[in-house]
């Protein structure tokens, strides 16, 4: 799931959020695990989106909340960031 929110005078175009629930993963180290992962895919594609912030001169604060029980494969996440991205960018145009 992803949350979205306009936010003005700050120094970055888009800051994230990452949220993974004790109570969904109880180890430490799965939900390091997913984090990881959900920054990583993010890096990967924030590039396009960020130079549309930049050109309208908008700045977004971004939540990412993982939903899922169990753990799931980075290039599906990478698939799904895509994905969420996409929509954020459709937003914004």
């Amino acid at each position: 799931r992803v949350v979205d929110m306009p936010v003005e005078k700050q120094d970055v175009q888009a800051s994230i959020l990452l949220s993974v629930s004790k109570k969904r993963l109880k180890r430490a180290v799965k939900r390091n695990r997913v984090r990881r992962q959900l920054r990583e895919a993010y890096r990967m594609h924030k590039h396009q989106r960020l130079q549309i912030l930049t050109d309208k001169q908008q700045q977004l604060a971004i939540a990412f909340i993982y939903l899922s029980d169990e753990l799931t494969a980075s290039a599906e996440i990478e698939e799904k960031m895509k994905s969420l991205l996409a929509r954020i960018s459709e937003k914004l145009v």
